[in-house]
């Protein structure tokens, strides 16, 4: 199977290239004319796209670029795979719910996004045939490479600072290196529609820093709950209270384990 894997220099795309080949990195994957030179040249049976604006809170305050890369760099993937018969896989996002729900979110909820990042994600998903492609949501991922929270705690605990993260915000934790796995078995099957991808094991912020200074070998009780009305400065983006994501369409041997499994060894690997 050729893959081509767009933002293959982030934490994600990164996994997938190591796993499939294929990265074509920071290419702009919202000009047209670039994308169908890149995927064309490559003649790939599947694009894996990575790309994407992620920065939460940059999106709230720049939304036509949030737009720009995450809808219409979607829609020039989608484009350009097509033009060459190759299967697309795009990776969203959990923040396309607004977090009311209080069980977990599958597939067919209905979206509902809070912030311009949501927005931006939710268009992109909407520039997808989910009869010929497939859309994969995933959420609070964390890697070897680029900002994450894995990363920011193991560097406030070498700071030795005090760590205060909000209790009122659940969701699932995903290692990039298990998310890769999964994607690219979707990807292998050619599987079309929509999927829920995460690791297993809801927890808030709170709790998630908690578990990484654990596996980094700290004293968890260094980490302070809050509630998000108390972040200081606050976030100019709203989150989800909930956005754990669950599949109904997943069998159970082909969920991803729970973070904590994977977690150590990615501690490892930043340490």
């Amino acid at each position: 199977m050729r893959v081509v894997v767009t933002g293959s220099n982030g934490q994600l795309g990164l996994e997938v290239a190591e796993r499939a080949g294929g990265g074509i990195g920071s290419a702009d994957v919202t000009s047209t004319d670039a994308m169908r030179e890149h995927i064309t040249a490559a003649a790939p049976d599947v694009v894996v796209h990575c790309a994407a604006y992620t920065d939460v809170d940059g999106c709230e305050l720049d939304p036509d670029r949030a737009m720009h890369v995450n809808a219409d760099g979607v829609r020039t993937v989608v484009e350009a795979a097509d033009a060459c018969g190759a299967f697309v896989v795009a990776v969203s996002t959990d923040y396309v719910f607004d977090g009311s729900k209080p069980t977990p979110y599958v597939e067919s909820d209905q979206t509902h996004p809070l912030s311009e990042y949501g927005r931006s994600k939710l268009a992109g998903e909407q520039a997808v045939d989910l009869d010929r492609h497939a859309v994969v949501r995933t959420s609070w991922v964390c890697g070897r490479v680029g900002r994450n929270m894995v990363k920011t705690i193991l560097r406030l605990m070498r700071e030795d600072v005090p760590m205060r993260f909000v209790d009122d915000q659940r969701g699932h934790p995903t290692i990039a290196a298990d998310l890769a796995v999964g994607l690219l078995k979707i990807a292998e099957g050619r599987r079309a529609g929509l999927w829920h991808v995460t690791n297993q094991g809801a927890v808030s912020w709170y709790e998630f820093a908690r578990e990484i200074v654990k596996a980094g070998g700290g004293d968890p009780s260094r980490v302070e709950p809050i509630t998000t009305a108390e972040l200081q400065p606050p976030r100019p983006a709203p989150r989800p209270a909930n956005s754990v994501l669950a599949s109904e369409r997943l069998t159970p041997s082909e969920l991803l384990p729970d973070f904590r499994e994977s977690l150590p060894g990615l501690v490892r690997a930043l340490s």
